[in-house]
């Protein structure tokens, strides 16, 4: 059985995304998180995205600069499947997506089934509350950057119920950066 995992760098404060930059332009990114980024590619099977950050990732990792920059990553994050869950997008041209409207415990309930890599949601905070609303998360993989927005989108915005997670392990980085892996306490 393929386990779903969710991925998402949070500042000190707990926000995803700032208030006054939308772009993550706040991500302390270096070398280290580099590498832990290619480790978590090679993990994924399959990649699985909102509108927003699926439209935010094809407006760069197929780019000739993300190929520059980020080389391995960028040819991971063009190969890898791909799915956007979307009731509003009309079409997903980026390399190897598939576009799904409807029915999303149907469609995770079936790709779990099946053999494979890690199903894996990276950023789309708006999914991954339905997922763990719906108990398809296996995993929560939280990085939080040592940096204070004052301000922006949380993660979980939205969630209606309360959620126990178990503290699998703690990865501290030289940045700063704290990697906290999590688990769902199933009720």
């Amino acid at each position: 059985m393929r386990k779903v995992i969710f991925q998402m760098m949070i500042s000190l404060d707990g926000y995803f995304e700032a208030s006054e930059d939308p772009k993550l332009g706040w991500h302390t990114v270096d070398q280290e998180f580099s590498d832990y980024s290619v480790e978590l590619l090679k993990e994924a099977g399959t990649l699985v995205f909102g509108r927003t950050t699926y439209e935010m990732m094809y407006d760069f990792w197929p780019s000739a600069i993300a190929r520059e920059k980020e080389p391995v990553v960028a040819e991971k994050m063009n190969s890898l499947p791909k799915i956007v869950f979307s009731r509003t997008l009309e079409k997903a041209d980026w390399h190897n997506t598939v576009l799904i409207k409807n029915n999303l415990t149907e469609e995770i309930s079936r790709l779990k089934q099946e053999d494979g890599n890690t199903i894996m949601i990276l950023g789309s905070s708006n999914l991954a509350v339905s997922f763990l609303e719906l108990n398809l998360l296996d995993e929560l993989r939280v990085i939080i950057s040592p940096t204070i927005l004052g301000g922006g989108k949380t993660v979980f915005a939205g969630i209606s119920d309360k959620h126990s997670l178990k503290l699998l392990r703690v990865r501290a980085m030289g940045s700063g950066n704290v990697l906290l892996y999590y688990e769902p306490v199933k009720q």
